[in-house]
């Protein structure tokens, strides 16, 4: 028999030999060069993990001996796995990992807040980031389409006929949302209506958002918020890139992008879109198209050139053509501009150019520049509109850090707009068309200075003012504020802003509705500009459990108080559409919440959005046309990586919404229905870089009521007949009083269909 010390001996050689038959793994994790912080690294079979640090560096214990399975998982990246074997002649391994980003990104550097690059979640203004994986769970061939499953963004459409739209933020029509190009306000005016495609998607890195009045830094149109499309830098690009997919229906879009060096300083990247569809299809059998006929092409190519001290200089530009047309399926371009038979055709040539130069001088000074020239031959019917907009943008940025705590930025701008069309907005003058609302140039020069004053690592306050002068309405005051905590994990942040926006408006340019034919614009004043103040609050979370379940939480609200509104309106004249400056006020008030989680390969991002936009007048409230109440967004997607296969599912909710009908006989409804766009899309991945995707859009094949345009068998009212003062006279022929109508929609008519496609992206392999 052992005695009881020789017992406790050997108790304590067994427990020491266990420990020592245990191993550790260290690294670092990274995305490119940069460390990540609060990355995830995981081994599941035994629940053993840890979170990085700062500089990105882990380090697990205790881990026995045996063969495993590390997997690091970060919101915002692909999840990464890597096979590792924990022996006797090797305890300690060190395993470094390099992040590929995901289809959001909760801690990226963002510049559209603060026109500085900083981390998402340093900035004092809440961005949100959608990279190109988020837009490839559902492929679509333009800008618009594409923003379809961002929570609290819809694009609109505006026209049954051309299938013209904008894109509504926070349930704030289009002219309220800036677009923006690296930085530069390159899509505005004109371009609100036919700008938003041609962009190829190829090259775009991601694109940042944000929601609520901008107008501090970016001047007027960024009153609703603005969206900043942010390319590809030359010298990250892949060598060559395509993406080619068809449609059921006849559409074809492809993306193509390839980049090359002059020398060994010089990077260039080239992209071109194709986007044709020439199939007519009338399912509803109104007698009009369901969707226009679209052949556009658009060429892009930016510059980059490498500098001393790492100083930027960056060139790009973009060139658009583009011919649509919509109407009568018997319609042929021979028929255009005349009264026998009804097309909506406009032809649209743009181009636009812009950069960055930092001076090379010890301080931090960048000069931006943009210039753009848009030129429009439309016809709606038989009424023509032809317009040439020029704009010319520069601005000098000064950043300068002042002590400990004030980080300053001082910009000078100037914009200069030139613009002339041939409609009823403008007066003859000899032989030169000159707006009568506005004069055929303006000049807006304008000084903005910013404080970002971080108090320590959890308190941080923006305090920023503009001031404008508008060659046309004087001087503009634009201030804000913006505060931010966070806390000690920066797990937790709150921020609170607070700002003024305006807008100077141009019906003709933003609005398509005045240009359709079917009802007369009336100004029933000359229009002033538009204000707004701005409250709103975000909260962030961020939660990471044991079982290796990844969080984020987004909630925020908002209220916006409008003065002098520009307010279209329909209903008082069935064939009129009367502009004027709203007598009263208008508000949006609303609150959203986005919720990302991230398991292992599953990956689901929802978000909803609940809000009231109403106008208040004469004593009385109102909803404003076209604007719903609620939206829900959400995509699904599951990667199965051991066969390079994922499945996305993504989809839309949207509540019902006030419809512009023709008076109290149309037998319309006037709120339209609650409706879901939904798609579902698989992905196969070969080594080679090629990945081959389909799947179906509009699965519940929801399309609005097939009597969405108004007596479309007549549409230049031959058969109506009006009264003394203008109002349609009901008759046998036409017992509900209309006249003939396209704005009355709210969803596309493009139903159910397939989509096939093919990508192809090589990188420059390492030697």
């Amino acid at each position: 028999m052992l005695r009881s010390g020789s017992i406790i001996g050997l108790f304590i050689f067994f427990i020491g030999s266990l420990h020592a038959q245990t191993g550790i793994i260290s690294g670092h994790i990274k995305n490119d060069s940069l460390p990540l912080e609060f990355a995830n690294v995981i081994i599941q079979k035994i629940n053993l993990g840890a979170v990085t640090n700062s500089s990105g560096y882990y380090e697990i214990k205790n881990i026995p001996f045996g063969d495993y399975d590390v997997q690091v998982v970060m919101m915002g990246y692909q999840t990464q796995t890597q096979k590792i074997s924990i022996t006797n002649p090797q305890p300690h391994i060190t395993l470094d990992l390099s992040m590929v980003q995901s289809a959001t990104d909760l801690n990226e550097a963002v510049i559209s807040g603060t026109m500085k690059e900083v981390s998402k979640m340093e900035s004092a203004v809440n961005v949100e980031v959608y990279t190109a994986k988020f837009f490839k769970a559902n492929p679509t061939p333009s800008l618009f389409e594409c923003l379809q499953n961002v929570n609290g963004v819809r694009p609109q459409l505006n026209c049954n006929v051309c299938n013209t739209g904008d894109i509504h933020m926070n349930g704030l029509e289009g002219p309220y949302t800036m677009v923006l190009i690296d930085g530069m306000p390159i899509v505005s005016g004109l371009s609100t209506v036919y700008g938003l495609t041609g962009i190829p998607q190829s090259l775009i890195e991601r694109m940042e958002i944000v929601k609520g009045p901008a107008s501090t830094l970016y001047g007027s149109e960024a009153v609703g918020g603005l969206i900043n499309i942010i390319t590809k830098k030359p010298a990250n690009a892949p060598v060559i890139s395509a993406d080619v997919f068809a449609t059921t229906w006849g559409e074809i879009n492809s993306d193509f992008g390839f980049k090359f060096k002059l020398g060994k300083k010089v990077h260039s990247i080239i992209g071109l879109n194709y986007y044709n569809y020439q199939v007519p299809i009338d399912n509803n059998q109104d007698g009009f198209t369901d969707i226009t006929l679209q052949n556009r092409v658009s060429l892009f190519n930016k510059w980059s050139l490498d500098r001393k001290d790492n100083r930027v200089f960056t060139l790009a530009g973009r060139f658009v053509y583009e011919d649509r047309w919509g109407g009568d399926m018997n319609w042929t371009p021979a028929f255009r501009g005349g009264d026998s038979i009804y097309a909506e055709s406009i032809y649209t040539t743009r181009w636009e150019a812009f950069g960055t130069y930092q001076l090379p001088v010890k301080e931090n000074i960048n000069f931006q520049f943009s210039a753009n020239g848009h030129y429009q031959n439309s016809v709606y019917g038989k009424v023509s509109y032809i317009a040439d907009q020029y704009i010319a943008f520069g601005q000098f940025t000064w950043n300068k850090k002042i002590g400990r705590i004030n980080d300053i930025l001082l910009g000078v701008t100037y914009r200069f707009i030139y613009y002339d069309d041939n409609t009823s907005a403008t007066a003859e003058f000899d032989t030169i068309n000159i707006p009568a609302n506005q004069p055929s140039i303006t000049h807006l020069p304008g000084i903005f200075v910013q404080d970002e004053i971080t108090f320590n690592e959890k308190h941080k306050l923006l305090l920023g003012v503009r001031y404008d002068y508008n060659t046309l309405h004087g001087s503009i005051f634009c201030p804000r504020i913006n505060y931010k905590w966070s806390s000690a994990n920066k797990r937790n942040v709150l921020r609170i802003g607070a700002g003024n926006g305006y807008r100077v408006a141009n019906v003709f340019t933003e609005d398509h509705a005045a240009l359709t034919g079917a009802r007369e614009v009336v100004f029933a004043e000359k229009l002033s500009p538009e204000t707004s103040w701005n409250g709103n609050i975000n909260f962030v979370k961020k939660i990471y459990t044991k079982s290796a379940v990844i969080i984020g939480i987004d909630v925020s609200g908002w209220y916006t108080y409008f003065s002098n509104r520009i307010i279209p309106d329909y209903e008082t004249d069935p064939n009129k559409i009367i502009y004027r400056n709203l007598n009263g006020f208008a508000q949006s008030t609303g609150g959203s919440i986005n919720l990302d989680i991230v398991w292992k390969n599953l990956k689901v991002l929802v978000g909803a959005t609940a809000m009231d936009v109403s106008i208040h007048e004469n004593g009385t409230w109102e909803r404003q046309m076209l604007t719903e109440q609620f939206t829900g967004v959400w995509n699904v997607g599951y990667s199965f990586e051991k066969i390079g296969l994922s499945i996305d599912y993504t989809g839309n909710l949207y509540g019902p919404m006030r419809l512009p009908v023709l008076g109290p006989l149309d037998d319309r409804p006037d709120i339209s229905p609650f409706f879901s766009i939904q798609n579902i899309q698989i992905t196969k991945k070969f080594k080679n870089g090629i990945e081959i995707y389909g799947g179906v859009k509009n699965l519940l094949n929801f399309t609005p009521p097939a009597n969405s345009i108004a007596r479309p068998f007549d549409p230049f009212d031959k058969d109506v007949v009006f009264d003394a003062q203008g109002q349609v006279v009901a008759t046998p022929n036409n017992p509900n009083a209309l006249t003939f109508d396209p704005s009355y929609v709210f969803a596309p008519n493009q139903g159910i269909r397939g989509f096939l496609g093919i990508r192809f992206t090589l990188y420059k392999t390492k030697k």
